[in-house]
């Protein structure tokens, strides 16, 4: 208190200096682990927001004071909670949006991005209670007759979209009418703001706000003609964002979109053609092969961009150049073998040009090259791989020298440089700062894995060095460039297994590989203090699993288990940045983390069986935690799909769990979110199965609960597949305790499956066991049996083993039956009755 007294007296008297000590020492109390501020957090917010606000002191006063508010949303928001100053904060932070700034000041220092960032921060880490207050400041103030303030409105939106996805995705369609609104306002500021909301949104709120897209692409394909440059630049961010996602939706906009785009590129400044790109590269990644019919002339506008070499060129260099990665990922391997020669060339010659950012973007082709050529890229590993061992062992901070002698291949393009008389002066340009060199170690720590993973064999030269490489940025300062590292260990593992499988001594040399690998994952799992690191390390671990079994695992089974169950009860160091424990109403733990953390159980149940029981057993307390009825329905529904596998792969050892599940499990059936009933309805229908004696009293709730999912109310065709499996393997495992005659012709009106195939098997093998045991009920249903294998065999998802089984049925009663069936044959489409006839003779 006495330091903010002194504060207030000399901000009064003009010694903003002794304010700015204020705010240092502040800063160093929030920082520090231990509880020193208590109650005092109240009076610092109080004169931290007066600052803040008094656009009469300078702007470096202004801003350490928005800092001190920022720090305490990112390290002690639990005490803003507590105090409530949420509201307060917001409020303050809102109105800063709409001041504009000195065009003189630093824009670091700028009030706007300042609040900004306090408003994202206190976002991430409460969401509840920050939507509900932005909400409200960009309803009103969207019908502001300052502009600035409808500025401020839209971008406030855009700043929470990231940290209260959730809460957005259910209320999108008030806050789009806002954005939306805003592109049309007769204010640039405004339309600014709101195309960047709107690409925000795209990046954020997925897949939701694809569901959106027949009203938001024509306004955005209308923002990207605007007047203002600002406008166009933030529209294409907007429409690369929006496309990226898109999928087969956007093949009806292709037309348009090219050509708009294709017009921009030809005839706009450099900076629009570079987020040009960016956009032509979302809708050639969404189009897939459908955009083949653009891909030669983009490929060729790309071969002016790839040979440019002026330093304010080298953006749109690095930019068409990641283009050309993402076009030949969609046309594929067929498409660009024959023509890529030169644009190899071209991106290897750039190396030359002393511009990190160049060389993080072509080692993202060079992964997407790989990608395509799978093995054929080999021939290629001369001469990228020095270029990605050059990147990732750069010193932090200053940039790679390559010299030029490939710069001749430029020229197999017959293209012209920006600047032909540059060839005679020596290319020295270190403009790399040390984000761009992150940038660039985090892409070649990445093209790094996946050169490793698709030439396998042929990289035995490289995988030494490359295992270093891996282990040592798995423990690098930043989490981007760890990231790719923990990513990379497990393609470096792929492509040893490939090496040495034929080696006398290969066994021991993979399992050295295998050491360093598992090693570094249950290291990072316990100690990486970045959620998504640790989340990839879980993801990496579950797939050895699943690619090598049991022996992967087996040497290093304990320490997992304890950096599982670690995560399991939040203890792990990435889970400890909080400084008080969260409430269970605000979820305070991250969505991916613990969807990785919750799959590893899976894939233990899947290598072990039941030998995974003891093991289970230690972490089922700790993941029911999660499945408490004040969490959010995604904690839920993951622990269900978690339990839901285990039984499938575990077995028998399920039944001593059911009496603890099933009462969940019948609650989950009748959610309202489609995710938690589809997941309920697989893990009820594994519990049936697996469950034993202990499942038996439960088949009536059961097939109660799973009754509703079939009817027309129900809108979500995955859950019906998934009360169909439900519902077969039921059956298939206890057939007199489900009354067939009501079962049967509600499971055969939800066939053939529309949309979860991996139900197949089970449903189709259960009508199969009934038809073979000639059992009267499914018989009585021939006609539409008939017509339901029709429309399987002829299906495009459908697998292989599913169809066959299919056939042998029909097969079956074709030799019951015989002639009696063709009345049934006739009526299907030619097509269907072909493939039908075809299976009966096969078998």
């Amino acid at each position: 208190p006495s330091i903010l007294n002194v504060s207030r007296k000399c901000i009064a008297s003009g010694e903003e200096d002794v304010a700015i000590l204020a705010f240092e020492i502040f800063d160093e109390l929030i920082e520090s682990p231990a509880p020193l501020l208590g109650d005092s957090v109240k009076s610092i917010v109080e004169f931290s927001l007066e600052v803040s606000c008094n656009q009469t002191l300078e702007s470096s006063t202004r801003h350490q004071a928005i800092q001190i508010v920022s720090w305490l949303a990112k390290y002690k928001y639990n005490s803003l909670k507590k105090h409530q100053l949420v509201v307060p904060i917001l409020k303050v932070m809102c109105a800063l949006l709409a001041e504009s700034s000195d065009q003189e000041d630093d824009d670091d220092l700028a009030p706007d991005r300042a609040a900004a960032e306090v408003i994202d921060t206190l976002a991430m880490t409460i969401p509840k209670h920050v939507f509900n207050p932005v909400s409200e400041f960009a309803s009103v103030h969207s019908q502001s007759p300052n502009p600035k303030y409808r500025e401020a409105a839209v971008t406030a939106l855009g700043v929470i979209s990231e940290g209260c996805f959730d809460i957005m995705k259910d209320k999108l369609d008030p806050v789009l009418n806002i954005v939306l609104g805003a592109l049309r306002d007769p204010e640039q500021m405004v339309r600014g703001a709101a195309s960047f909301a709107l690409g925000q949104f795209a990046e954020h709120l997925q897949p939701e706000i694809l569901t959106h897209y027949q009203s938001v692409l024509p306004c955005v394909l209308n923002a990207i003609e605007d007047t203002s440059e600002e406008v166009k630049e933030k529209s294409y961010y907007a429409l690369a964002s929006f496309c990226e996602n898109m999928g087969e939706e956007i093949v009806v906009y292709l037309d348009p979109l090219m050509r708009q785009l294709m017009a921009a590129l030809g005839n706009s400044p450099r900076n629009l053609q570079e987020t040009c790109m960016s956009a032509i590269g979302s809708v050639a990644a969404a189009a897939e092969q459908a955009f083949n019919p653009y891909a030669e002339r983009v490929l060729e506008s790309m071969k002016f961009f790839m040979v440019l070499t002026n330093d304010e060129d080298l953006r749109a260099r690095a930019r068409s150049t990641e283009l050309v990665g993402i076009v030949a990922m969609s046309v594929g391997r067929k498409g660009m073998e024959a023509i890529l020669p030169p644009f190899i060339d071209a991106a290897i010659s750039g190396f030359g040009l002393e511009f990190s950012e160049l060389r993080e973007y072509t080692h993202g082709f060079f992964s997407n090259i790989a990608e395509i050529l799978d093995d054929s890229f080999a021939q290629y590993l001369p001469r990228v791989m020095p270029l990605v061992f050059a990147s990732c062992n750069l010193d932090d901070g200053s940039a790679v020298n390559i010299d030029e002698s490939d710069d001749e291949n430029v020229n197999d393009f017959g293209g012209v440089s920006s600047d032909d008389e540059a060839h005679d002066e020596p290319r020295i340009r270190n403009i790399s700062v040390r984000t761009g060199v992150l940038d660039e170690k985090a892409a070649a720590t990445q093209a790094l894995g996946l050169f490793a993973l698709h030439t396998k064999s042929s990289f035995a030269p490289y995988l030494e060095e490359s295992l270093k490489i891996m282990d040592k940025h798995s423990g690098y300062f930043h989490e981007d460039v760890r990231l790719q590292a923990i990513t990379g260990l497990k393609h470096i593992l792929a492509a040893a297994h490939a090496i040495f499988q034929n080696h006398n001594d290969g066994t021991g040399k993979a399992n050295e590989i295998l050491d360093t690998v598992m090693n570094t994952y249950i290291k990072t799992m316990a100690e990486d203090d970045d959620k998504e690191v640790v989340a990839q390390a879980c993801m990496s671990i579950a797939d050895i699993m699943k690619d090598y079994g049991y022996v992967a695992i087996q040497n290093y089974l304990s320490p997992l288990v304890d950096a599982t169950l670690l995560l399991l009860t939040e203890k792990a160091a990435c889970q400890q940045l909080e400084d008080e424990s969260d409430d269970d109403d605000d979820g305070g733990h991250d969505e991916v983390l613990m969807d990785a953390v919750s799959d590893l159980l899976p894939a233990f149940a899947k290598c072990m069986g039941s030998h995974f029981e003891p093991v289970f057993a230690k972490f089922f307390e700790p993941l029911m935690k999660f499945a408490k009825a004040s969490r959010p329905p995604q904690d839920r529904t993951m622990v269900v799909a978690s339990l839901a596998e285990v039984a499938q792969d575990m077995g028998a050892p399920i039944s001593a769990y059911v009496d603890r599940l099933m009462p969940l499990v019948l609650k989950e059936l009748g959610s309202p979110v489609a995710t938690n009933r589809r997941n309920a309805a697989f893990c009820a229908g594994e519990l049936c199965k697996n469950g034993g004696e202990a499942a038996l009293k439960y088949f009536g709730d059961v097939l109660r609960g799973i009754y509703p999912l079939f009817g027309d109310s129900e809108p979500d065709l995955a859950v019906r597949d998934n009360a169909a499996g439900a519902t077969a393997r039921m059956i298939v495992v206890h057939p007199q305790l489900v009354p067939l005659n009501q079962v049967l012709p509600v499971l055969l009106r939800g066939l053939p499956l529309k949309e979860d195939q991996e139900e197949s098997m089970a449903v189709y093998t259960c009508i199969y066991s009934l038809v073979l045991a000639s059992n009267p009920e499914i018989l009585s249903h021939v006609p539409d049996l008939v017509k339901i294998f029709g429309q399987v065999l002829e299906s495009p998802v459908e697998k292989v083993e599913v169809k066959a089984i299919v056939g042998r049925t029909f097969s079956h009663l074709i030799s019951v039956y015989g002639n009696q069936l063709e009345p049934f044959i006739s009526v299907l489409p030619p097509s269907q009755a072909n493939l039908l006839a075809a299976y009966a003779s096969a078998s």
